[in-house]
């Protein structure tokens, strides 16, 4: 009888410790609700009412969603910001992430004073974001910024220009300044991916005559494959989200005239302020938060599954 009862309690504390178990995702999952789950509900939720200002009228189906493809300046501006964001996208895997590999190489290679490298790369990431855009518009200011003085000290004077004023210059400046910021942590993260490869597989490669580039292209980057993805979607996610430099550099216009217009800009001007002379429509803003998440969720999921398939063969 009493071994019995042992065994039942032994039972129940089992299901117990089951059941504890299980509790200690709740904080993360409530948090989680709270400021992803929900918000994206709110928005698909409030993009289809009307508004006037911040208080919330009628019903109208779709109307917001017809307003932001269909009618002026909505239209216009959000193909305008769409465009601007594939720019700032391209631009960051070509300069960002390019250079990013290139320097997580060469310390891979345990250069010299690697450690410091390492914290000097990084360091940039450790700075606000704000921070950062107000240094670099003063080092980009055309009367007393230090790149035009530079430019002007060792004779190439025709060099020099508005670099934030000008509606050609603006919008790639800003895009390498953030590239610029970001490059030590896509740089860690890539150092991560060569330190997984496996010694012997390089030296067997060597063996086998692939150097240099040739060793690179065949061998390191077929290896570093889920670090690459990673950084890759991270990077697309980021410039589809972008707002705090160009906020912080150009204010909630995209200026000079729009040529730095963003999506999550168009959205905060347009939901919070003002939209080509028209009062800023809380409806129309979270219909093109909607859109944002959607065009974010949508590629970096068929980027995934792409990878998975390709994994898999």
């Amino acid at each position: 009888m009493g071994k019995a009862n042992n065994d039942s309690l032994d039972i129940r504390g089992g299901m117990r410790k089951k059941w504890l178990v299980h509790l200690f995702p709740l904080p993360a999952v409530a948090i989680y609700t709270i400021f992803i789950v929900y918000p994206i509900l709110a928005a698909f939720t409030y993009s289809l009412f009307e508004w006037k200002g911040l208080v919330m009228g009628g019903f109208n189906q779709f109307e917001n969603y017809k307003r932001l493809f269909m009618e002026e300046p909505y239209n216009t501006m959000f193909w305008n910001a769409l465009s601007h964001n594939v720019y700032y996208f391209v631009i960051e895997m070509l300069v960002q992430n390019t250079i990013a590999f290139a320097l997580a190489y060469v310390i891979y290679k345990k250069i010299k004073g690697v450690s410091f490298f390492k914290v000097a790369y990084f360091l940039p990431r450790l700075l606000s974001i704000i921070v950062v855009g107000f240094l670099w518009k003063l080092i980009l200011n055309p009367n007393i910024g230090v790149l035009n003085a530079t430019l002007r000290a060792v004779g190439l004077d025709s060099w020099a220009t508005a670099w934030l004023g000008n509606p050609d210059t603006a919008l790639t400046a800003i895009a390498l300044i953030n590239s610029w910021f970001a490059i030590g942590f896509y740089m860690l993260i890539l150092l991560a991916g060569l330190q997984s490869i496996s010694v012997e597989v390089l030296e067997a490669a060597k063996l086998d005559g692939a150097t240099g580039l040739k060793l690179i292209r065949s061998v390191v980057l077929p290896m570093m494959f889920q670090p690459l993805v990673i950084v890759i979607v991270m990077t697309f996610i980021q410039s589809f989200e972008a707002f705090e430099l160009v906020f912080a550099m150009q204010g909630s216009m995209g200026e000079p005239y729009y040529s730095t217009d963003l999506l999550a800009v168009f959205f905060y001007r347009t939901a919070f302020g003002t939209s080509g002379g028209d009062a800023g429509s809380l409806g129309i803003g979270s219909a093109l938060a909607v859109v944002m998440f959607v065009i974010i969720a949508t590629i970096s999921a068929l980027f995934m599954r792409y990878v998975n398939k390709r994994e898999q063969t």
